[in-house]
């Protein structure tokens, strides 16, 4: 066994061993670690914006540039965020010991579901250090054991946050061990995590289509994963056109490189005369570029350009935006169905039927009516942070919260039953 190898065994060892002392802790110290937590982001924020600081010139001298370098950037805006992040999951309903449904058996047993954690959490992303606190309060929340494997890239700034985060543990009497950053960005450090499948109960890439699949192949643990961010909004023919002006512009605009951003929009014939002449204004004016189909670019200026058939289904993660005009809601959602990642889809009408029909019918973690698909995001949809997004249906289907981290056991209370 290599020296790499062996230090990833140690800690997937020494992170499981305090994952257990967290199941026996009460809930009120998990929410007070995380409440120590944020006051030591607010007193230690010199400390952050210096290591991320460095990041950010060693990032940029090795030619990163543009949405990439804003996501690794940590600002007064990026640490209030996980502050709050922290204070108000702190404040989050503890589900761990709850029974969620029981039910009684022949002879007066009891039978039920418990809610317990998973174990250990295993996380593995790249560039956006705030990545460091949200997974870990979420994790810790839920009673996990977390190890976090970050990009090369923000290795500095994950380190004092998660230097941070072990010393809010221990000063609110729990393992500093629960939560464990990997000490090295050496490659075989990823490898050897994924194949400690006796000491690891799940693991979660959140990164680029490369890194996910990398995981994929390599992993002998569950994973809980998105390929990649492919998001549709339908314009259809009873939309509030000023509305979907908004809505559209919000969704590629606001934050072009995540993977909630919309990359491809559908607009229904009987409006697009109307609408897509106004989009590519309004749109044209914060730099974004259009690669529409035959329909759609002759409906619009210069800025547009004729598509490709590979522009359709790609995350482009920038300020460029797929068009196509279609017939109506059936093509639509074949559309969807065809060239969609089952991340989020939503659509913009005034016509209550199509509505339901939309929301009812296609496959996605979230699906809209009239709203931006940046929604799709576990603070926004209440669950006060998310560990990421997962588009497989086993064992959670959308933004990953507290309760997407747990899983269930059953228990029985009996009173001296035997079986017959």
């Amino acid at each position: 066994m290599t020296d790499i190898a062996k230090q990833m065994t140690d800690l997937a060892r020494e992170t499981k061993a305090a994952s257990r002392k967290l199941v026996s802790a009460s809930g009120e110290a998990r929410s007070r670690a995380l409440d120590r937590l944020a006051e030591l982001l607010q007193q230690e924020k010199e400390s952050i914006f210096e290591a991320n600081a460095e990041d950010l010139r060693a990032a940029e001298a090795s030619g990163m540039a543009g949405a990439m370098l804003d996501r690794l950037r940590l600002g007064d805006k990026e640490v209030g965020a996980m502050i709050q992040s922290c204070r108000e999951v702190a404040r989050m309903e503890d589900p761990v010991g709850s029974i969620d449904s029981m039910w009684k058996r022949q002879g007066g047993m009891l039978v039920g579901r418990m809610v317990i954690p998973l174990g250990v959490v295993a996380m593995i992303y790249e560039s956006r250090p705030n990545v460091t606190v949200e997974a870990g309060i979420l994790c810790i929340k839920a009673g996990n054991g977390t190890i976090l494997r970050g990009g090369s890239e923000a290795q500095r700034s994950n380190r004092v946050l998660a230097d941070l985060f072990s010393r809010a543990l221990r000063d609110s009497g729990l393992p500093g061990e629960a939560l464990c950053l990997v000490p090295t960005t050496e490659r075989e450090a990823v490898q050897a995590l994924l194949h400690q499948e006796e000491y690891i109960d799940v693991v979660i890439p959140r990164g680029g289509e490369g890194l996910i699949r990398a995981v994929m192949e390599q992993a002998r643990m569950p994973v809980l994963k998105h390929y990649k961010g492919v998001c549709h909004i339908y314009v259809d023919r009873s939309a509030d056109l000023e509305q979907a002006l908004d809505i559209v512009e919000n969704a590629k605009v606001q934050k072009p490189g995540v993977c909630n951003a919309v990359e491809c929009l559908l607009v229904h014939e009987d409006v697009a005369g109307e609408f897509l002449p106004a989009l590519e204004q309004r749109l044209g004016q914060h730099g974004v570029a259009f690669r529409a189909e035959e329909k759609a670019l002759s409906l619009m200026g210069g800025t547009a350009q004729p598509a490709n058939k590979e522009d359709f289904g790609y995350e482009f993660l920038d300020l460029i935006l797929a068009v196509k005009v279609v017939s109506g809601q059936d093509e639509a959602q074949e559309h969807i169905a065809e060239h969609g990642s089952n991340h989020t889809e939503g659509i913009l009408t005034r016509d209550h039927e199509r509505a339901m029909r939309f929301i009812r019918e296609v496959d996605a973690s979230l699906t809209l009516i009239n709203a931006s698909t940046r929604f799709n995001d576990g603070g926004q949809l209440g669950l006060g942070a998310e560990i990421g997004i997962s588009t497989s249906k086993l064992h959670a289907y959308g933004p990953m919260g507290i309760r997407e981290l747990t899983s269930t056991k059953f228990v029985l209370f009996g009173e001296g039953q035997i079986r017959g």
